[in-house]
């Protein structure tokens, strides 16, 4: 037996009606969740509106009360309630900001000044909870162990809190239990997972602080920032499966772009000496570790330049980076120190392959490449061509050994669509990838300038494609008459700032650095306890069923029955109908 329903649909809308029709998002009220709504009525009812609408004149934060301490001293603030101790007329409690969180002591005769003591007896004492927010009117002392302190002049309800905070539990030793740990909730809770887990919150001030100095190193060389289309007619500038939706108004198919490589490319034909983008990128692939369907990428493009200067200007941005966030070019990532201090080593991506699997692959045609392939374990598919295997091979066999930065270059021909020709190999180009603790964390160019030679690439990607490839390269007409209008020699990169976040905030799964994660649909159930699914279990036997006879066969007592109804009624679940002979009972489903 289920108690709830499970079903696909390949439309979004109708999933979305689905769920609300069926109330799968509904759960019964924990014992907790009740009590607040009681005391949220509770509020109500002596007059007090628990989500005020004014503005609330704060002068103060956690961090500027114990920075700028002064005894006496005046100040406003507000906060969440985090933990509450009430020693009868007086109460230490602790409350935290944006900043991080201070004490505040509450008296009830510094509160209520008067006879009326309901302000602090009632309100304060049985109808706050931990989590509520509150806005204080207070003045500063040091506690008698020199704790810096808000004596709580008055106080204001600005957000009463309907659910418990899922606080850890620490013993008198000091040991933490029940943390709110579990990956999969935090990640779906990230607002509770920012409230009780602090390092969470300085992993994402750190993702600012990284993008804000990359930002500056560009815009000090005075780089524009500019904005592309994520909706594109043709998803170009990467190897990958994209997204597709559709125009209605336009009546034309749309792909969210896989990469914003064209069009930036498009502003350098368009006179811009250099331009770059903080972009969304979304591309319709596995998620790992390492991978999101949607993700974060930072693309610059810098006219009458090459892949020899790039790489300089990375070992520079990546130092500049480093120290800016971290304090140091030294970086700890799980057990390992990496330093990002220039210059960093240059190997060419087939010699690589050479010195990991002792197979030199640089002559090989595309059947000798696809059986070295298999011999040496690697999964390949009919659909590959040799940019993909060799790919495969440095994936499989050489990556993982590149731990400290070090620019993988050269690449093959077949592997690289979009780059130019290799100045002393037209076999290879001019290419790098700069691997960091075995992962991609850059990947760029001399970018290919040449619309004749672009053409004939695009047409070798349009027969990988006719293979079965479903990532190769559309052939972007547009951005081939834009390249033959003239387009300067060029240097390109791009930048996956998750990859780069992931590395400088020690962390190593890119959900911990994405605010929203994409996770896969939640399925809520409906808790129904022991006299609900008692009473459910009666029902679904026979489907339709007289209320009287029902309640007979459970053997619950008046209340009981009466509660364990009211709920599956209100969950929707079950409901009443009342005819000619009487009243019965069924199911909604």
């Amino acid at each position: 037996m289920r108690y709830f329903k499970d079903t696909n649909f390949d439309s979004s809308m109708n999933n979305i009606n689905y769920l609300y029709k069926n109330k799968l998002f509904m759960s019964s009220l924990s014992e907790q969740e009740e009590i607040r709504r009681n005391k949220l009525s509770e509020l109500k009812k002596i007059g007090i509106n628990p989500y005020p609408a004014d503005l609330f004149p704060i002068d103060n934060d956690s961090i500027s009360i114990k920075t700028n301490f002064e005894e006496k001293k005046k100040v406003i603030l507000a906060g969440r309630i985090m933990s509450r101790r009430i020693q009868g007329k007086a109460s230490f409690a602790e409350i935290q900001d944006s900043k991080g969180r201070v004490q505040i002591y509450f008296n009830r005769d510094e509160i209520c000044k008067g006879e009326d003591k309901t302000k602090y007896n009632k309100i304060y004492k049985k109808l706050l909870d931990i989590g509520d927010i509150i806005g204080i009117e207070g003045e500063l002392f040091k506690t008698k162990v020199g704790e810096k302190t808000v004596l709580v002049k008055n106080f204001h309800i600005l957000s009463k809190s309907l659910r418990p905070l899922p606080l850890p539990k620490i013993d008198s030793e000091g040991n933490k239990f029940d943390e709110f740990t579990d990956p999969e909730t935090r990640y779906r809770q990230r607002y509770v997972d920012l409230l009780v887990n602090p390092k969470v919150k300085d992993t994402f001030v750190k993702r600012t602080k990284i993008t804000n100095s990359i930002r500056n190193f560009l815009n000090k060389k005075k780089y524009l920032e500019v904005e592309t289309p994520i909706l594109q007619p043709i998803p170009g500038g990467a190897l990958a499966k994209p997204f597709i939706t559709k125009h209605n108004a336009l009546n034309i198919p749309l792909y969210l772009r896989i990469a914003n490589e064209l069009y930036l490319k498009r502003l350098i034909v368009g006179g811009f000496d250099g331009v770059y983008e903080f972009s969304k990128d979304f591309r319709n692939e596995g998620m790992d570790k390492n991978h999101n369907p949607e993700f974060t990428v930072m693309e610059l493009y810098v006219a009458y330049k090459d892949y020899f200067w790039m790489m300089e200007t990375t070992e520079n941005l990546l130092k500049t980076v480093t120290i800016e966030t971290i304090g140091s070019t030294s970086v700890q990532i799980g057990d390992k120190i990496i330093d990002f201090k220039p210059p960093y080593p240059r190997v060419p991506i087939l010699e690589s392959i050479k010195t990991h699997t002792g197979i030199d692959v640089s002559m090989m045609n595309e059947n000798e490449l696809r059986n070295c392939a298999i011999e040496i374990g690697i999964n390949i598919e009919e659909s590959m061509g040799v940019g993909k295997i060799i790919d495969e091979i440095f994936g499989e066999k050489c990556e993982h050994h590149y731990v400290q930065p070090t620019f993988i270059i050269d690449y093959p021909k077949e592997m690289s669509p979009l780059t130019k020709e290799h100045r002393s190999n037209p076999d290879l180009t001019e290419r790098f990838e700069l691997l960091v603790n075995g992962k991609e964390i850059a990947n760029a160019y001399s970018e290919l300038n040449d619309p004749i030679d672009q053409r004939n690439r695009f047409e070798k990607q349009l027969k990988l494609s006719e293979k079965g490839d479903d990532e190769a390269m559309f052939i972007d007409q547009d951005f081939l008459r834009a390249m033959e209008y003239g387009m300067p020699p060029t240097s390109g990169i791009g930048i996956g700032i998750d990859r780069l976040v992931m590395l400088l905030t020690n962390n190593s799964s890119i959900q911990e650095v994405l605010f929203f994660p994409q996770m896969k649909q939640e399925k809520n159930t409906i808790k129904l306890n022991e006299i609900e699914k008692s009473i459910y279990d009666l029902v679904e036997k026979n489907k339709l069923n007289e209320l009287n006879k029902v309640k007979k066969e459970s053997n619950l007592s008046n209340k009981a029955w009466d509660k364990g109804i009211k709920n599956l009624v209100k969950y929707n679940l079950l409901k009443v109908i009342k005819n000619t002979k009487g009243l019965f009972i069924e199911l909604t489903n």
